[in-house]
């Protein structure tokens, strides 16, 4: 009994995509932080927490939950709970999804308007944006978008360059993390039935794409360095980073394999986009 419980309970876990939604809920988090210059009240913080975290793992249920029938027809994902029958009725993730998602809109309203619509547009995005229907513009990137919205609009509801420069740093992000996974899948892809961008062209113009598409986000995190006053220790980790992503999709263009993108596609989630944010937090913290 207890082993089914812990079964089942996993089960409803993994619909909720814990990595992608810890990265996401982290992101915003980080956001917050340096919206409040390093000076954020640790109770709003564990409410800015908890409704990313709600919001995202809601968000990425329900999309999950959309997008099951093809997941069920890809190699890569027709293991997850839904499309294997794990969970079944898959309806049965609804009340869960839902609570959750609703849960983190009406704690970003009390939080402030701001939060609440940008919460709702990100969900809206992230419905929208699914798997049989479109690629990444611009739905994916509202969506990635929203939980930087969402963290520095509870601590600082003003727009500035340094919000808009994150959120362009997530924009030119998303296509670079979604294509690469897509060219490193490709076959599974087909065999779904998805042939939208990057899928319709040559393997080649792709990866090409990604090279310029790394340049610019190198270029992105270098120009936040200086609008948002970071130290030289964010510089030089900015360095680090831009070098090895721009290496690794360098790699990628030369050998065109998917071994190749799947290795640009690690390290661009959290290696690349996580300690990207961290640093900025921790040197907003430790420069306070």
């Amino acid at each position: 009994m207890r082993h089914s419980v812990l079964g089942a309970a996993s089960n409803y876990l993994e619909v909720l995509k814990p990595r992608e939604s810890i990265l996401l809920s982290f992101i915003g988090i980080c956001a917050a932080v340096i919206a409040g210059g390093g000076f954020t009240s640790p109770g709003r913080l564990v409410l800015v927490s908890v409704g990313l975290l709600a919001g995202s793992s809601g968000t990425n249920g329900l999309t999950n939950y959309l997008d099951r029938n093809i997941d069920a027809r890809m190699q890569r994902t027709s293991h997850r709970a839904l499309p294997s029958g794990r969970i079944y009725p898959p309806e049965k993730v609804l009340p869960l999804v839902t609570v959750l998602v609703l849960g983190a809109l009406v704690l970003a309203w009390w939080m402030h308007p701001f939060c609440f619509w940008a919460g709702l547009v990100g969900v809206i995005a992230a419905v929208s944006w699914r798997k049989r229907w479109t690629c990444v513009f611009p739905q994916g990137m509202l969506a990635s978008c929203a939980p930087v919205l969402t963290g520095w609009f509870a601590i600082s509801p003003t727009f500035d360059w340094e919000l808009l420069l994150l959120c362009l740093l997530i924009a030119i992000w998303v296509p670079i993390h979604l294509w690469s996974v897509m060219v490193a899948r490709r076959d599974d892809y087909a065999r779904a039935g998805i042939g939208y961008f990057p899928l319709n062209r040559k393997t080649g113009e792709v990866v090409r794409l990604l090279v310029v598409l790394s340049l610019m986000l190198y270029a992105a995190s270098i120009t936040l360095y200086f609008a948002g006053g970071f130290s030289w220790v964010f510089l030089l980790l900015v360095n680090i980073l831009g070098c090895v992503l721009l290496y690794t999709s360098l790699r990628l263009a030369i050998s065109a394999s998917s071994q190749a993108s799947w290795r640009l596609y690690r390290l661009s989630a959290f290696p690349y986009l996580g300690l990207l944010f961290l640093g900025m937090c921790l040197d907003v913290l430790l420069g306070v």
